[in-house]
């Protein structure tokens, strides 16, 4: 394997419709927050990494987020990581399975329009988020909150993105 494997399936139909190109932009994505993210990871083995993403409906994420987090509802983004948090050792050859991530439509879609952003950006920030999930990056306390969302500007910015985090000036 040359590089890392990413894996993509569109579960829903608006997905496709409202982007055309969200595979392959979806794909390219991933691969920059592998490559981004993996730089602060000791000895990982991006060559061997492979991760899935799937697009979803919120119907299928909020069945999800009920089963494995014990929340009855839909959320943007899930991640689902498979790599062991107290530094279990990984195989040192074949493939290094780091989970995967699954973004909501709907959920999506109405935060991008409430926000004014692009659908695009927002399903770019997503993955990225989810991506950073997989390989150990969380938002659970202030300080992983700003390192994780630092590396996320960082990340869109170089895909070309704007800052998510940025808030609109508002007119009174």
């Amino acid at each position: 394997m040359s590089g890392p494997l990413i894996s993509l399936a569109i579960e829903a139909g608006p997905w496709a419709e409202r982007l055309p190109d969200a595979e392959a932009r979806c794909r390219q994505v991933a691969a920059v927050a592998l490559a981004s993210g993996a730089a602060f990871c000791d000895d990982l083995p991006l060559e061997r990494a492979e991760l899935s993403l799937v697009l979803a409906d919120d119907a299928l994420v909020r069945g999800l987020n009920r089963d494995y987090r014990g929340q009855d509802k839909p959320t943007n983004v899930l991640s689902f990581a498979a790599l062991d948090d107290d530094g279990a050792p990984q195989p040192d050859d074949g493939p290094l399975l780091l989970g995967d991530v699954i973004i909501a439509f709907e959920t999506t879609a109405a935060e991008a329009e409430a926000e004014g952003k692009p659908l695009a950006d927002h399903l770019a920030h997503l993955v990225v988020h989810g991506v950073l999930h997989l390989l150990g990056f969380d938002h659970l306390d202030d300080d992983e909150a700003e390192e994780m969302e630092t590396l996320e500007r960082t990340i869109l910015a170089a895909l070309g993105i704007p800052d998510p985090y940025a808030r609109p000036d508002k007119e009174d």
